[in-house]
């Protein structure tokens, strides 16, 4: 993507991403898999409810919580995040993505085609 691209919020589509128990959902904003292709960085919208997903990440991420008390699980630590906190986590990181109600976040990886870097078709 080599133009200025700006998604609307009536624009986005969210995809069930895990549960139950609890819901989980995801709006791809940018990336292979989104509406707006890029070979770059992915990005998109979570939305999570009374939820726990596990999760190896295969890329770093940066996560912004918008809306709600967001939970993060790694290993021994547990990050308790509200609206406005930010979290940066590294390739490699086991995870779980937590809500107790419903939580929104914004994220972004890199790089974008970690599944091909990775091998997973």
């Amino acid at each position: 993507m080599s133009e200025l691209r700006h998604v609307k919020r009536s624009e986005l589509t969210f995809d069930a991403y895990g549960g139950p128990p609890g819901k989980a959902e995801i709006a791809r904003l940018f990336g292979s898999r989104s509406p707006n292709p890029t070979t770059t960085m992915g990005a998109g919208i979570a939305v999570f409810e009374d939820c726990s997903i596990p999760w190896k990440l295969l890329y770093d991420e940066v996560i912004c919580v918008l809306e709600g008390h967001f939970r993060l699980r790694a290993g021994d630590e547990t990050y308790e995040c509200e609206p406005g906190d930010v979290l940066w986590i590294p390739e490699n990181t086991e995870i779980a993505y937590e809500s107790d109600g419903r939580s929104v976040i914004f994220y972004t990886l890199y790089p974008e085609n970690w599944r091909e870097v990775h091998g997973i078709t």
